[in-house]
Order: structure tokens, then C-alpha cells, then sequence
């Protein structure tokens, strides 16, 4: 029983971190309409921006504390997401209202390409640490009930309490704000939106400033734990499974989902592996999802297709 409980236990973390992800997934369609594959890339460009202003924030002020200098980098990169956001409105989005969503998943490619060359242009390419102060070693827990308690590692306990706060207030502020409300309007029906006074623009820089904030802080967590690589930018494709089951316009299926996939790609390791050879972590999230397209298309929690003829 320790031992499920281990892998549960495991496996909603894990969850909690793909949530993370898919949340940027989720908020970009919920503003455009359209699928955003350049959030693998933002978290690479925000995780390369907060582990290289790390480092030269002590070299260019002198400054010792690692406490201060992480601080620093974390503003400095926010800010720099801010801007990537203000570009991305400015330079692409706002020359593409009312045109087709495929026309909008190729920007979307576009900007993925040209983030991971700048990112690694300005920052570097080499694998760069980033070092948030979490704990690396294991807890146990429950060791009066379980002969040898239940063993945690507590950095991946707080980088899932770290991702549930932030889901937390994210959905508190979509669901509960006027912006929130805009947000649903202008997802929609762009020129719709526009007629009643919902300024576009200003909710599509909102927004993607939202999704660079989420990445940042899944670049922050996935580099703690990894590195910063290039490899960061598939952590996007872990999302993937996450948003078609949970529903590309809602942020509680983002988080349900993210905690599914979690959950079932550890216990379907553990406990299906050994009879099928293993390696099932690495597929199961996509058979599942193809499973729920095939039965319901929208997910879990999303709007129901309706066809209009």
C-alpha cells in the first residue's frame, strides 16, 4: 500500500507540473482561438533568461546573496517576458484579426522557431543551471501507519504546491475578472469583441504576458530539476496529451487533466510495465488522448463542438 501511494503520490505531482504547461496552451486559445505552439519555446526562452541573469546579475553589481541575485533574475525575466508579449501583439498578432486560425497556427510556428534561435543567440546554448533553493533530498512520510512511511522527494513536492498556487490564482482571475470575461468574448468572435469595445489588443498582450508568466515559472521548475537545455522545449509536448484530454478552452481541464496523465503514466509503469516490457510512461498519454478524440473530441471539460451549416 506504501508503495501505491508512493507512485499516486508521484504521479499528481507530476501532473501539477504538466498542468503548469498546459495552462499556457490553454490561455492563448482561449484569447486567439488558435493552437499556440510556441509555448514549448517560451519556456525555453524564459528558463534561459532566468538562469543567465542569475549569473550576471552578481558578476555586473557585485551582489553575493544567491537569494538576491535569483530574485533579480526572476523580475529581469519577467519583464523580458513582458516584452516578448508586447512584440508578439505588436509585430505579429494585431496584422492577423479575423484571419483564419490555420493562418494563426503557422504565425505560431514562426514565433516558435525564431524564440529558440534568439534564446540561444542572446543567452547561450550550452546547458545552464538554475538554483531556486529547493531541497533534493527524499522525506518519508506517514511512517507511523506504513512500515518505512511513504517516501517524498520534497523538491517535487514543492514545485507541485508552487504549480497549484499559481493554477490557483490563474483561474481565480479568469473566472472571477471582467478581463477573464473579455477574454472568453474576444475567443469567440475577434470582430465581435471589438464592436462592443473590448480593446483586442490589449487582451492579447494580457494574455500572452499570462502564458510568459506560466512559462517562466515551468521553466523554472522543469531547469531546477533538468537543466536548461534545448530539450526544455518538449516539455510542450508533454502538454499536449493534457489539454485534449482536459479541453482546449478550460483551465480546470487543464488542471484534471495534467493530474490523469500524471497519475496514469506512473501506476501504468509500475504495476502494466513488467508484463508488457515497459517504456509505457513514454506513450500512454498520447493513447489516451487519441482514445478521448476519438469518443469526445472536446475533452473532458470543453465547449461541445456544434457544426453550423
Amino acid at each position: 500500500m506504501a508503495f501505491f501511494l508512493e507512485t499516486l503520490l508521484g504521479g499528481l505531482m507530476a501532473g501539477m507540473l504538466y498542468s503548469l504547461v498546459a495552462l499556457g496552451f490553454v490561455l492563448i486559445f482561449k484569447a486567439s482561438g488558435v493552437f499556440n505552439f510556441a509555448q514549448g519555446a517560451m519556456v525555453l526562452f524564459a528558463a534561459l533568461a532566468m538562469a543567465r541573469f542569475a549569473e550576471w546579475i552578481p558578476k555586473w553589481t557585485g551582489i553575493e546573496s544567491p537569494v538576491v541575485a535569483t530574485i533579480g533574475a526572476f523580475v529581469i525575466a519577467a519583464a523580458v517576458m513582458f516584452v516578448v508579449a508586447w512584440l508578439i501583439e505588436y509585430l505579429v498578432l494585431r496584422h492577423l484579426v479575423n484571419q483564419e486560425g490555420t493562418t494563426l497556427l503557422m504565425a505560431t510556428l514562426g514565433i516558435t522557431y525564431f524564440m529558440e534561435g534568439l534564446g540561444q543567440t542572446v543567452f547561450g546554448s550550452d546547458i545552464y543551471k538554475i538554483d531556486i533553493g529547493m531541497p533534493k533530498e527524499p522525506v518519508f512520510l506517514l511512517e507511523s501507519v506504513f512500515e518505512g512511511g511513504v517516501l517524498i522527494n520534497k523538491e517535487d513536492l514543492i514545485a507541485a504546491v508552487i504549480a497549484a498556487v499559481l493554477v490557483a490564482l490563474l483561474s481565480l482571475f479568469f473566472q472571477k475578472t471582467s478581463t477573464g470575461r473579455a477574454l472568453r468574448a474576444v475567443a469567440d468572435d475577434h470582430q465581435a469583441a471589438q464592436s462592443i469595445g473590448i480593446p483586442l489588443n490589449r487582451i492579447w498582450v494580457i494574455v500572452w504576458c499570462v502564458a510568459g508568466i506560466v512559462a517562466l515559472v515551468a521553466g523554472m521548475i522543469w531547469g531546477s530539476k533538468l537543466g536548461v537545455q534545448f530539450s526544455l522545449t518538449t516539455v510542450a509536448l508533454r502538454a499536449l496529451p493534457v489539454v485534449i484530454l482536459g479541453g482546449l478552452t478550460s483551465v480546470p481541464g487543464a488542471i484534471i487533466g495534467g493530474l490523469i496523465i500524471g497519475v496514469g503514466e506512473k501506476l501504468s509503469e509500475v504495476f502494466l510495465g513488467p508484463y508488457v516490457g515497459g517504456g509505457i510512461e513514454i506513450w500512454f498519454a498520447y493513447v489516451l488522448a487519441l482514445a478521448f478524440l476519438l469518443v469526445r473530441p472536446q475533452g473532458l471539460f470543453g465547449e461541445k463542438i456544434i457544426d453550423r451549416v
